[in-house]
């Protein structure tokens, strides 16, 4: 009996994870003005509550050439719950925009330098407030079309 009950334990943690939490299938599109964006990074950050301050770790995944992501991290999708979204482009040749639009330095020395200013909004990466509920049954519709002003 005591067996049955520690087995039962183990299946029980093993499905719910860190936190209490499970985990479901998430993905989706990225675009930007309309368009898919294959050159994004998607991060979704649990969101902790009083009763669960320590939802889970965070999943994210890159964009194909399509626009689309499917999130891994300690196991594939992402921990049931509320979510904050950070996309961003991937690469070392892209500086993110200033909340004007324009780099920190106004954009002068990044072209110098061969960069670029990421196309994606401040809104939506280092100052994201964007939440995503992820369901007990997972999503293939996380869609986020991104506005921007910089092409």
């Amino acid at each position: 009996m005591i067996r049955f009950a520690l087995l039962s334990s183990l299946v029980v943690f093993t499905f719910t994870g860190c936190g209490g939490s499970g985990y479901a299938p998430v993905s989706g599109v990225v675009k930007v003005n309309g368009q898919p964006y294959g050159k994004a990074v998607v991060t979704f950050q649990p969101i902790g509550t009083t009763e669960n301050p320590n939802p889970g770790r965070g999943s994210s995944a890159y964009t194909d050439e399509t626009g689309r992501y499917v999130l891994t991290g300690d196991k594939p999708g992402a921990v049931v719950g509320k979510h904050l979204v950070r996309i961003m482009t991937k690469g070392n040749d892209v500086v993110t925009q200033s909340p004007d639009g324009t780099s920190a330095d106004g954009g002068t020395a990044i072209v110098a330098a061969g960069k670029t200013i990421d196309p994606i909004p401040p809104e939506w990466n280092a100052q994201s407030t964007k939440e995503f509920e992820v369901p007990a049954g997972g999503t293939d519709k996380a869609d986020f079309d991104i506005v921007s002003e910089k092409r």
